[in-house]
């Protein structure tokens, strides 16, 4: 017999004196020593322990010793474990050896044991490797079990023990390092959490490979590693420690099904390379079942839209996601037909928003014909589009003139990674059976039937729909069935992969008036699938899944018949459907390939039972520990708990017998009785103790007790409720074990990434040492993972799916934990927020793998009764609580004590019902597989004993109980301390709550004080709970206390108080025998957050800690008799009572009365601070009650005390404070993360001393307003910015937006004294980013650069010098967004270049080799990086290309484009005056209180500044030290101030339709104050992208009138306007800012021109103040062009030239260049804001943060006491440019013949030619007929005369027309100038053919051949490569140009070719030098000579008949007449023979 036998002899170096016991483990079975009484520092135990085993030693398993402390009375107290691998015991058979031990944190401590192990094999060979897998029960096809020894096999052995004949390669740790020793391998550490230690290691055999042994038993030889600490941090709660107790989860609402706003923007652009001849295309837009469509463009193949269209939708998320959008085109539409669809493009909204941005920007989306699956690509169209949802913003591209030539392959609208040629595919949907149906018709003819005929049928007829991309089938109904079987496939024919997610599976009744909903199921293709290089097509099945939704019991109006359209969470269990999926690529040549794509639907054959598992006989069991918090509502009847799984245990309506006779096997919940039989005629091969159970699925009901006000709960003190059910499922546990694995490495993980965001959080110390520590659990875990996973492969039912799956989980996991191994080492503390990024998205990949898509067992549902009606519900997924015995396999909760909290169903949920608990529970749940069961009351708290129930017979032991009765118990003290709360949620009209917070623990709770109006209440308060009653083993009570839930409340005077939030704590527990004091005691105070809903609402800051009181010693001695039966000698207990525990202080408040305040050892340590306040004024007030503010004032609060402002005497006068700045000192924490908020409220003060408060703000976090003093040895200006402003530390650059890299580097690295700024006149300094540019361009290869010379050729670069004269603001504007978008296009590239820099690095070292090798080995990164790498390439390329591929740019000053508001660059202008806004009114509770805007009643302005005392003398002494102002020193005074207000509205962009049409006629209108500027008369008809270029002035007085609106406004003919958006800007902060908002600094300075100076003041005016103003020296001009401030010189030029022409000297450049670096002057520097143009987004109150379109603007001001500013600059639009292209058409050759002749039938074509420029229907011109062409060739000499309209920056014709008839005027269209030229064949009495056309961009076409042999389709094919002309530039263009058509497959070919020459004249010179249509006057063209067959017979019948005889029957006439005249010659001769023959022979 195989034997393991351990001698333990002694354990050395223990600590203090006492009893000593150890506990040897192996195998899951402990022995205990005995006790070692009283001994020292060496304990001898010097016993053999011997473990009988049935099964070989495995190489991997795990001895492990604990020695604890031992104590008669409590628990034994841990010293330290030793661990070891077997390894070498199993290979040699004996061993001795003295070792360490390791305590709970994995620390090795002194304390060793000495042992010695022997191990006889059966055969006595050692030392053969068994193959380290672990199976579960090995799985004897008879049934019968290998082993039947209990006594040890224990859930272990079944693991080692390996069935002959299987062995698994892979499985064997192999030795890499051989020569190391095998015993530093030996011992093995598992990181955990600390206290983890009754964790125990033998449960979990560790295979690790050897290398990693080696490392951790060096480390756990080592020091303390710090990674493994885990943080007690503010998530205290939920960290889960204990192994006894799961996690709450805090988040209660149900946020799916609720309904959101989402804005869908489409444009539509153009579309090129549509298939067809001469169509008439029109975009259709389709979401969901909302059309809208273009305007058609005729004939023409490649149309120009430029549409955009709005789709708004109020609906959950999940459907928004699942709406496909549509975009098809089609050909020749109009109001009488239809149309035919050339091809669509389908994509689900989902796709889009998980776009980054959630948006695709200028892509090309491929149409393809449904109907014909073998035509390949139809067409392209290019559009934008973007989904909003609340709070998104999107960034759209700055929109300028798009120059950059389409690359149509490279912009295709896929998301990434998806290929760009997508292939046709069928996708199978198999609809097997269902089964559980629900009752859907309770109908009263079906009963009347019954009763007559006895005709019993089931009551549901159900089909099955499925539904994918947009296409519906279904199978057929199966009338009257609760078990329907279908057997069919419905087909879908897509193209793969799909851009649609999920595919819905719906089970519907169908009935006569509508059909609705059983369940549905989504099937998310992701998630069966798997696109990488060893990926799998979707697959899935034969597989059970489960569907959920509204209780069972059928009502004609089902209240929650959205949960069964898949809206929200199910509240119980409706069916399950068994079907499967494949993919099939189709072949798209094969011959007999149906070509639609049609839903079919065909019947499959039957699959076997087999197919989806073996069926098993499962188990559930539930304890009821705790039922308390039950809504008051429902606190008057019984209450009892069911528990159902699937229909199991659903007594009321779970049950729907099918009515068919045959007996199925057992599946779902058929009756009670059934069931009995069943089992008993099953139970054959099973121990028949189990013939008589019977599931007992709900608690008894019980009368509620009252707790306080609000809750009531059930007395479940001693005795606990249980109940079990028996279910059969396929057993397919496999696949939940996966998951849970995963889960749980996910939510350990998750856990130590909340642990570092708080030490970020906090700034505690070594957040990296914290993460390494994550990452190293992440590696353990997915090695782990990657070992376990791999068993049970040959199961029955496993799918293709499972198979695949488990190879992609394996392989992810595994390089996920390389990675994290890697990442591991390159934490370091600068890099820890970066990484945490990347682990972040570990974390989601991880959440992504887990969830498991083919189920198995369904959810567990829990449910509270009353009075038989559903009331209350949780749903607990089925994996959570299944049971393993492999303990990582474990569901999360099973066997622990969960804290369940029930909520309503359905949307009941929503909204505040959803955020009361209607019940806590504390629940212990398990669920596994009946052979299993024994293990099933492993995890409860101990001390129980069973109640079985009562009709059991004799012997039955196995039975489970009916209820546990608990007879020890625990009595604590729960102190706790509520100290404050911050934030919270206002829930009073006023804008604040009366708060008080409710704390509960077990069945018991107190409320602290009500603090009246505030939303930061410092209670100030500690609650005592006495005799708190908690039942188990103290020890366990010790890591597992439960948890305290605390509520808030806002008190109102009458009627029931409102929930504001609530949030859940553990305390902190000491035992009687433990010392109170540090370190864990007494508890800190941690901040915990509060949710309300999925909402946060506040911070509580509190700390609780449960103490245990001592019982009295006779009480204990009888306990432990009554639990363990033996006597139980006199104990020696302490004083019994309270006594123990740590005093109270008593109250020291004599107000307060009997509360007690926290205690001083726990409450913060203060310190004194001073707190100036700057009083600035009010604005904005609105009204309170209807009366207006008058005489306002603002309290400051902080920690109880405060100051007050003066008095505002009339706010509508002047709302500014006379006295600026005042102080209070007040006593805050030295943690500032614990200061208090200060509060700011307004008061109005009304006559009889009667105050109102308008309105109050919170300053949550005072750490920005803490003053440092500046340090004076540092140049560095920004140093001394004077508050600790978030916005103010600018040394990182925060508002540096453009200042030059190089530049700023240099200067601030030389030594202190002068410093030099050379300021070259020359070389402007390019904006940001300059550098990087470079780089970009220097790697371009030598194909470029001969590119570039090619170019050159073609004429592209000669750029003319541009003349000053053609410059105006515009070009200056289109230069400065050039600009912006190459920095864009850098930045982008640079951010590619880093992404791909880390991805190589981590590939790198994934594969461990250097950065060297990596071109020698020729290292391969997984492909999907690759495919990244690809697309980053391409997008650097196109960067370079583009830097490339620019001009040379004219030299044109530039302005600052900012593509956003140019308060986000300047921090908000907050530079020293802050904006509070003020808040009054309910809060809303939308989500993440987005109506907040709503509460805004108006606005302080001032500032804070906190210091400590006392504070340094240097500062006071300063000179000029103003003390009044105290450290608000010059600031400007307040006092009213007239302003000139000019405002520069540039343009708007994608402004959101208001009309009909799709359109709107915006004009802006601008309100400041009272004066309001209308600008309505010129409106701009039909735009949404209008071009404004106005500028307005207004006067106004600061600070009455200081918020300026700039809307826009849609004109309507009739009704009134409607607004479409606005935006508002605060005047007076930019006024006063340092940053100078006032009027921005343009980088040149010149006196006249485009770019003239702006200001009033000259630049050296303004340097001379600023100087002033800072105190600071200078500035001084000196000669040679240098100007000296402060201690930095810069350079500049010093000449100017003026309007004549003359050259003057100046030292404005020199002041100007001072002023663009002004940010470098030591100590007062601040960025002045530059000339700039800022793009703001315009909203509209009723669609709340959603942007409705942006505005660019500029604001500039001038005070009115300085000199009058110049006229305003002129920005009106550009007006287009007249020009005329004069198109002459000489001749055209190769035309194609299309008709027959009309007598010889030969082909020929009477050609003519057709143009246009704008429009087939504006200006289409065609030339004469050429009839009857035989060679295709034609002459015309005819010209066609355009006349248009152009602008040159925007290379666009600008056309003005009606848009209809009924259109009130005309509406401007800009289009790209591409003239359009067509060939057509003229038909008489049916319509003209089109034979081909060419399309030229004027801007960009190819150069014409010189002959017409060397025109060829090449000229089209490859038109990127070949040089090109513009006509713009070239005037006058002659050459041969091919006319193309595309054939029946889609191929272009060639169709004729056509001279033409272009001659391009302005309107002047038209004028001067006119020509004439055709060939008419003036300067006619000559008539063409062509050949007499051109003309038509019958306008000139004779000419035609003359031609055709002529010319082509000339020979044939000219040989008739000979051979006529031979006939007739022949005739006469016959005819007069006779007569001369009888003359001759009668010779008359």
């Amino acid at each position: 017999m195989m034997a393991l036998m351990v001698h333990l002899k002694t354990a050395a170096h223990l600590r203090g004196k006492g009893d000593r016991i150890a506990k040897v483990t192996f195998r899951g079975l402990s022995f205990y020593s005995r006790v070692a009484e009283n001994c020292d520092a060496v304990a001898h135990f010097n016993e053999i322990f011997r473990w009988p085993i049935a099964s070989r030693l495995d190489g991997n398993e795990m001895l492990e010793i604990q020695v604890y402390n031992y104590s008669k009375v409590f628990s034994n107290r841990l010293v330290g474990t030793f661990c070891m691998v077997l390894q070498k015991v199993a290979e040699e058979g004996h061993l001795e050896l003295t070792d360490t031990l390791i305590d709970d944190n994995n620390t090795s401590i002194k304390t060793s044991v000495t042992i010695e192990i022997k191990y006889q094999s059966m055969d006595g060979a050692v030392g053969v490797w068994s193959d380290g897998e672990f199976l579960d029960v090995p799985d004897d096809r008879d049934g019968m079990f290998a082993f039947e020894t209990e006594s040890l096999l224990s859930s272990q052995s079944h693991r080692s023990g390996t069935p002959p004949g299987r062995t698994l390669q892979g499985s064997i740790p192999t030795f890499r390092k051989a020569g190391k020793g095998v015993f530093s391998a030996m011992k093995l550490g598992k990181i955990k959490s600390s206290k983890d230690d009754h964790k125990k290691l033998a449960e979990e055999p560790a295979v690790l490979e050897m290398e990693d042994l080696d490392r951790k038993a060096m480390r756990l030889a080592g020091t303390v590693d710090p990674d493994t600490i885990s943080l007690a941090s503010v998530t205290a709660v939920t960290t889960n420690v204990s192994n006894k107790r799961s996690k709450p989860d805090i988040k209660m609402e149900p946020s799916s099904g609720r309904p959101v706003d989402y804005q869908i923007s489409i444009t539509v652009i153009e579309a090129r390379q549509l298939i067809g001849l001469n169509m008439d295309p029109v975009v259709c837009v389709e979401v969901g079942d909302e059309k809208k469509y273009t305007s058609m463009k005729e004939s023409t193949n490649c149309p120009y839209y430029n549409d955009y269209f709005v789709f708004d939708f109020h609906v959950p998320p999940d459907v928004m996601f699942d709406k496909i959008i549509k975009i098809s085109v089609i050909h020749s539409k109009n109001l009488l037909r239809s149309g035919t669809l050339v091809g669509n493009f389908k994509m689900d909204v989902g796709t889009v928003y998980s776009q980054p941005e959630h948006q695709f920007y200028h892509k090309w989306a491929i149409m393809s014909d449904p109907d014909d699956i073998t035509a390949g690509c139809k067409g392209y169209v290019k559009c934008d589009i973007a989904v909003v949802g609340k709070g998104d913003n999107i960034k759209t591209p700055h929109k300028a003139n798009e120059t950059d030539e389409d690359d149509l392959e490279g912009n295709l609208l896929l998301p990434e990674g998806i290929p760009a040629e997508r292939q046709w595919a069928r996708f199978y949907v198999k609809i097997y059976r269902a089964e559980g149906l629900p009752k859907m018709n309770t109908n009263i003819m079906a009963n009347v039937k019954k009763a007559f005929i006895g005709e019993n049928r089931d009551l549901v007829d159900p089909y099955v729909q499925v539904q994918f991309a947009g296409q519906k089938g279904k199978t057929s109904v199966q009338k009257s069935s609760y078990e329907p079987i279908w057997n069919e496939q419905v087909v879908f024919t897509e193209l793969f992969p799909p851009l649609c997610k999920r595919l819905k599976v719906q089970i519907r009744d169908s009935d006569k008036v509508n059909d609705v909903a059983i369940g549905t199921h989504f099937v998310d293709l992701r998630k069966i699938s798997n696109e990488g290089d060893k990926g799998f097509l979707p697959t899935m099945g034969p597989a059970w899944v489960n569907m959920y939704g509204s209780t069972r019991q059928y009502t004609l109006m089902d209240e929650h018949q959205d949960l069964n359209e898949g809206l929200g969470e199910g509240v119980s269990f409706r069916a399950r459907l068994l079907i499967s999926m494949a993919v099939e690529i189709l072949d798209t040549t094969s011959p007999e390939l149906m070509s639609s794509t049609e839903v079919q639907v065909e019947s499959v054959s039957n699959i076997s039972e087999s197919a989806t598992g073996k069926m098993d006989e499962f188990f559930l069991f539930g304890s009821f520990l705790e039922a308390t918090m039950i809504d008051r509502k429902i606190g008057d009847k019984p209450i009892s708990f069911e528990i159902t799984i699937g229909n199991y245990g659903n007594q009321i309506d779970g049950v729907s017998k099918p009515s068919s006779a045959k007996k199925r096997k057992k599946k779902d919940g058929e009756s009670e009785e059934e069931e009995n039989e069943l089992i008993q005629n099953s139970s054959e091969d099973e121990a028949d103790e189990d013939a008589d159970l019977v599931s007992v699925s709900s608690t008894p009901p019980m009368r509620p007790v009252i707790t306080d006000r609000n809750y009531f709960h059930l007395p479940y003190f001693d005795k606990k409720p249980c109940v079990y059910i028996k279910s059969w499922w396929q057993d397919q546990r496999r696949r939940l074990y996966n998951s849970n694995m995963m889960d749980k490495i996910a939510d350990k993980l998750e856990e130590g990434l909340n642990d570092v965001q708080e030490i970020l959080k906090t700034e505690k110390a070594f957040p990296e040492r914290r993460l390494r520590g994550v990452l190293e659990d992440l590696g353990v875990g997915c090695s782990r993972f990657v070992i376990l996973a791999n068993k049970d492969v040959n199961q029955a039912g496993r799918t293709k799916l499972d198979r695949e799956r488990l190879k992609s989980c394996m392989r992810e996991m595994d390089s996920m934990g390389q990675q994290a191994k890697q990442l591991r080492t390159q934490v370091k503390k600068n890099t820890v927020r970066d990484k945490l990024k990347l682990v972040q998205n570990f974390l989601q990949k991880l959440r992504f793998l887990a969830d498991e898509p083919q189920h198995s067992i369904p959810d567990v549902f829990v449910w509270m009764m009353s009075n038989n009606k559903r009331i209350a519900y949780s749903r607990i997924p089925s994996k959570d609580i299944l049971y393993s015995i492999v303990d990582e396999e474990t569901g999360k909760d099973c066997c622990k004590v969960k804290g369940v909290f029930l909520k309503l169903p359905g949307k009941k949920g929503f909204g505040p019902a959803g955020w009361t608990v209607q019940a806590k529970l504390e629940l212990y749940l398990w669920l596994g597989i009946n052979k299993q069961r024994k293990d099933f009351l492993s995890g409860l708290p101990n001390g129980f004993e069973e109640i079985k129930a009562a009709k059991t017979g004799p012997g039955l032991q196995a039975v489970p109980p009916v209820s546990l009765v608990y007879n020890m118990k625990q009595v604590f003290q729960l102190r706790a301390h509520m100290y404050q709360a911050r934030s919270l949620f206002a829930a009073d009209n006023s804008g604040l709550s009366d708060p008080f917070a409710r704390v509960f623990f077990s069945t018991h709770s107190q409320v602290t004080e009500v603090l009246s109006e505030t939303l930061c209440p410092t209670w100030d308060q500690l609650l005592v709970f006495d005799d708190v009653e908690l039942f188990g083993e103290a020890s366990e009570l010790r890591d597992d206390p439960p948890i305290i839930v605390v509520e808030l409340f806002d008190q109102d005077t009458v009627g029931k108080a409102e929930f504001i939030g609530r949030t859940f704590a553990k305390p902190t527990i000491k035992m009687c025998e433990e010392y109170y004091g540090p370190p864990r005691f007494p508890p800190q105070l941690e901040y915990y957050q509060i949710y309300r809903g999925n909402c946060t609402a506040g911070e509580l800051l509190a700390a609780f800690e449960l103490l245990q009181i001592p019982f009295d010693p006779e009480v204990i001695r009888r306990a432990l008799i009554a639990v363990h039966n033996f006597a139980v000698p006199q104990i020696k207990v302490g004083q019994g009572g309270k006594a123990d525990l740590p005093p109270l202080e008593g109250s020291t408040d004599s107000e307060r009365g009997t509360i007690l305040p926290v205690p001083l050892g726990i409450r913060p340590i203060l310190s004194r601070y001073r707190i100036e306040v700057l009083f600035w004024g009010l604005r904005d007030l609105k009204r309170i009650n209807l009366a207006q503010v008058d005489r306002p004032r603002v309290d400051i609060e902080c920690a109880g005390r405060g100051v007050q402002s003066v008095l505002i005497q009339n706010y509508k006068k002047n709302p500014n404070f006379s006295i600026l700045v005042k102080w209070f000192e007040v006593d805050l924490p030295e943690n500032e993360l614990l200061h208090p908020p200060l509060n700011i409220r307004v008061v109005d003060c009304r006559a009889f001393g009667r105050y109102i408060l308008v309105g109050s703000h919170a300053v949550s976090s005072l750490r920005r307003f803490i003053y440092s003093a500046p340090d004076k040895t540092s140049n560095n200006w920004a140093s001394a910015a004077k508050l600790m402003n978030g916005y103010m530390v600018l040394t990182n650059g925060g508002c540096q937006p453009r200042s030059s890299p190089s530049l700023s580097s240099r200067t601030l690295s030389r030594p202190a004294g002068d410093f030099m700024v050379d300021m070259d006149s020359e070389h402007s300094i390019r904006k940001m980013d300059t550098v990087v540019k470079l780089d970009a361009t220097e790697e371009e290869s030598d194909k470029d650069k001969k590119k570039k010379k090619k170019k050159k050729k073609g004429g592209m670069e000669e750029e003319e010098e541009t003349d000053e004269r053609v410059l105006d603001w515009w070009s200056k504007y289109f230069a400065s967004i050039e600009t912006l978008k190459e920095s864009l296009r850098a930045q982008e590239v640079a951010q590619a270049e880093a992404e791909e820099r880390e991805d190589l690095e981590i590939a790198a070292e994934a594969a461990d080799i250097r950065h060297d090798d990596l071109i020698l080995k020729g290292f391969k990164t997984k492909d999907k990086s690759r495919e990244k790498r690809f697309f980053k390439d391409k997008k650097k390329g196109q960067a370079a290309e583009h830097s490339e591929r620019r001009p040379v740019k004219a030299k044109v000053d530039e302005l600052v484009v900012y593509n956003k508001e140019l308060e986000t660059e300047y921090g908000n202008f907050a530079d020293w005056l802050h904006t509070f806004n003020l808040y009054r009114g309910k809060a809303g509770d939308d989500d993440e209180h987005a109506q907040d805007d709503d509460r805004i009643v108006g606005r302080f302005k001032g500032s804070l500044c906190m210091y400590k005392l006392p504070l340094s003398e240097e500062i006071t002494r300063e000179a000029g030290f103003d003390p009044n102002m105290g450290m608000f020193q010059s600031i400007p005074h307040n006092d009213p101030i007239n302003v000139l207000v000019r405002v520069y509205v540039v343009r708007a962009t994608d402004l959101h339709p208001a009309d009909i049409n799709g359109k709107a006629d915006p004009y802006i209108v601008i309100k400041l104050g009272k004066s309001e500027v209308k600008d309505k008369e010129n409106y701009i008809s039909k735009q949404l992208n209008p071009v404004f270029g106005k500028s307005f002035d207004i006067e106004a007085t600061f600070p009455m009138e200081s918020m300026l609106s700039v809307s826009v406004y849609d004109w309507d003919l009739v009704g009134t306007d409607d607004l479409i958006g606005e935006t508002k800007i605060d005047l007076e902060n930019r006024f006063y800012s340092k940053y100078r908002a006032t009027c921005g600094i343009s980088s040149k300075y010149s006196v006249h021109g485009y770019n003239i100076w702006r200001d009033p003041m000259k630049p050296s005016q303004i340097l001379a103040k600023l100087c002033k103003d800072g105190k600071i020296d200078g500035p001084h001009y000196g000669p040679g062009g240098k100007v000296k401030v402060a201690n930095r010189i810069f350079q500049g030029p010093t000449e100017i030239v003026d309007e004549n022409g003359l050259k003057k000297q100046t030292e404005e450049h020199l002041a100007l260049a001072v002023l663009n670096h002004w940010e470098e002057i030591p100590r007062v520097g601040w960025k002045l804001v530059p000339e700039h143009v800022e793009t703001r987004p315009l909203l509209n109150p009723d669609k709340p943060g959603i942007e409705q379109g942006r505005i660019e603007m500029w604001v500039d001001m001038f005070p009115m006491d300085m000199p009058a500013p110049g006229p305003a600059l002129d920005i009106s639009p550009r007006k287009p440019k007249s020009f005329e292209l004069r198109v002459v058409i000489w001749n055209t050759d190769d035309v194609i013949l299309e008709d027959d002749a009309f007598m010889t039938g030969e082909k020929m074509s009477d050609i003519y030619v057709r143009g246009w420029l704008k429009g087939q229907q504006e200006d289409k011109q065609d030339t004469d007929v050429h009839y009857h062409s035989l060679t295709g060739e034609g002459n015309f000499n005819w010209r066609f005369v355009f006349p248009f309209d152009y602008l040159m920056a925007e290379e666009k014709i600008v056309i003005s027309k009606k848009e209809s008839m009924f259109s009130w005027d005309e509406t401007e269209y800009k289009i790209p100038p591409r003239l359009t030229l067509q060939v057509w064949d003229a038909d008489h009495f049916s319509a003209d053919d089109f034979l081909g056309a060419i399309e030229l961009d004027l801007n960009r076409f190819p150069r014409g051949a010189k002959t017409a042999k060397q025109c060829s389709l090449d000229m089209i094919r490859n038109e990127h490569e070949l040089p090109t002309i513009s006509i713009f530039k070239q005037k006058r263009v002659k050459g041969w140009w091919p006319f193309v058509a595309r054939d029946e497959n889609d191929d272009m070919e060639l169709t004729g070719k056509v001279e033409a020459e272009l001659h391009l004249v302005t309107a002047e010179e038209a004028e001067k030098s006119p020509v004439g249509l055709g060939r008419n006057e003036p300067d006619p063209l000559e008539k063409p000579n062509r050949p007499d067959t051109t003309f038509l017979w019958f306008l000139s019948p004779l000419k035609a008949i003359r031609y055709l005889v002529c010319n082509r029957y000339k020979w044939l006439i000219i040989k008739m007449v000979l051979a006529l005249l031979l006939l007739i010659m022949l005739g006469l001769f016959l005819y007069s023979m006779p007569g001369y023959l009888v003359k001759k022979l009668l010779g008359a």
